[in-house]
C-alpha cells in the first residue's frame, strides 16, 4: 500500500536534513537516497526538493557550493549547518512525540513508553 503524500509533506524538511547530516549531497542524489533508504516509499520530485532546499538555504539551515564532477560538469552540493543540525534535532523530537501519540491512540490509549 502506498503512503499518503500528505504524510510526507510535514516531514520532508526533517528527512532532507537527516540525509545531509550524514554527508553533503547534490539534489538528484538526495532524491535517490531518500527513495532507497525508504524502500521507495518517499519519491520526491525535483519540483518539491529544490524550492525546499532554497528555503532552507535562505534560513541558514544549509549552505550550497559548486564542485567539479568532471571536466565538463559542475554540481551544486548542499551541506547542513550548525543551525540546520539544531532544527533537525527539534524536528526529530517533534516526530517522536507525534509518532508516540499516534501509536497510543491506535493502541487504544495504552502507555507505550516502555515499548520505545
Amino acid at each position: 500500500m502506498a503512503a499518503d503524500k500528505t504524510l510526507l509533506s510535514g516531514s520532508t524538511t526533517m528527512l532532507i536534513l537527516k540525509l545531509l547530516e550524514d554527508k553533503d549531497m547534490y539534489g538528484y542524489q538526495m532524491i535517490e537516497e531518500l527513495s532507497k533508504k525508504s524502500n521507495d516509499t518517499f519519491n520526491l520530485k525535483a519540483g518539491t526538493l529544490y524550492p525546499l532546499l532554497h528555503s532552507l538555504e535562505q534560513q541558514g539551515m544549509v549552505i550550497s557550493y559548486d564542485d567539479n564532477v568532471d571536466s565538463a560538469r559542475i554540481r551544486k552540493y548542499y551541506s547542513i549547518t550548525k543551525k540546520g543540525r539544531g532544527l533537525l534535532a527539534d524536528k526529530k523530537a517533534e516526530w517522536q512525540t507525534y509518532f508516540t501519540a499516534v501509536n497510543r491512540v491506535l493502541k487504544g490509549g495504552a502507555n507505550l513508553a516502555a515499548s520505545y
